[in-house]
């Protein structure tokens, strides 16, 4: 099994994440379908690490991201899930607090589109096999690291691979080393595995404000957001099939209202998230788009070549 460390680059005792959409990651079957990353050389030369970090990643300054351009009152940006007195609404623009959304982030598609986060799992492959059209995947690091070929596959078949940080935190809660931190790691494991660097980014849990935007322009990144929330993993955790079908009775609403428009956020963790996933599928159709084809923008920041 691939572990996980409280601090550093040090090794330490496995220890689960606490959120409830990585439960089905952490089964027997989970570590069975596990083929752990090696720590790449030129990462090990660069950041004086000899492991993939765990729960806190370190921060690795780098050379083009500059954090005396970030907001220093930062008891006027930190802030915790839901917990939005002190978050200045014209300043902030919070989509977690106030459904802000800046000209440039994406939040909506031209064509009903589904996205796809906090994969690569173990039940990805059924899902990827099932698609009929290439789709957009907002990846966690710890699991790009623990399924580096699940990931490869999913890239091999089209699909346009993007950042949702490594271990999923709401990031306005975090200072902005934190930040940089949850980025700049899940973006070397993309790259250790594929050889690629991501151009889309989706913030976990929607967080994210025009601090968290700040720093992700500067490893060159868009936020990519929704106007649709499927809420899959909470029915998968409480095994809803009433809600599920609610659910499937709401997005066919929302095709009509909207016009056949939209960005679906939905999850390739769970086992019924898939199989809500595929079912979408069919019922949304196959105009379907990448997230660069929604925003008229390119792939990823940069492709190195790679034997993949």
């Amino acid at each position: 099994m691939l572990y996980l460390l409280l601090i550093g680059c040090a090794v330490g005792l496995a220890i689960k994440p606490h959120f409830n959409a990585f439960a089905p990651l952490y089964t027997p079957e989970a570590f069975a379908a596990e083929q752990p990353l090696p720590f790449p050389q030129w990462l090990a030369d660069f950041t004086g690490c000899t492991e993939w970090p765990g729960m806190n990643p370190p921060y690795i300054p780098l050379d083009f991201v500059n954090l005396d351009s970030l907001p220093e009152n930062l008891e006027n940006w930190i802030h915790a899930e839901g917990v939005c007195g002190n978050v200045a609404s014209s300043a902030a623009c919070s989509f977690d607090c106030y459904n802000c959304v800046m000209s440039e982030d994406v939040h909506t598609c031209p064509s009903l589109t589904q996205t796809f986060d906090d994969g690569p799992s173990p039940f990805t492959p059924t899902l990827t096999s099932a698609l009929t059209t290439p789709l957009t995947f907002f990846t966690i690091g710890v699991n790009v690291v623990r399924f580096p070929q699940i990931y490869r596959d999913t890239a091999n078949k089209g699909h346009i691979m993007g950042c949702h940080t490594w271990l999923h935190p709401f990031l306005p809660g975090q200072t902005n080393t934190q930040i940089v931190a949850q980025i700049e790691w899940l973006i070397w494991a993309m790259n250790a595995t594929y050889g690629h660097l991501p151009k889309w980014f989706r913030p976990p849990y929607g967080g994210i404000d025009n601090r968290v935007r700040a720093i992700i322009h500067q490893f060159g990144m868009q936020a990519v957001l929704w106007d649709f929330d499927t809420f899959d993993w909470q029915l998968a955790a409480n095994n809803d099939d009433f809600g599920t079908d609610a659910m499937y009775g709401s997005v066919s609403n929302f095709i009509e209202s909207n016009d056949h428009r939209g960005l679906i956020l939905e999850h390739d963790s769970m086992a019924h998230t898939v199989n809500i996933g595929i079912h979408l599928h069919g019922l949304i159709g196959l105009e379907q788009m990448t997230v660069p084809q929604c925003a008229g923008g390119i792939d990823y920041m940069k492709n190195f070549n790679f034997d993949k």
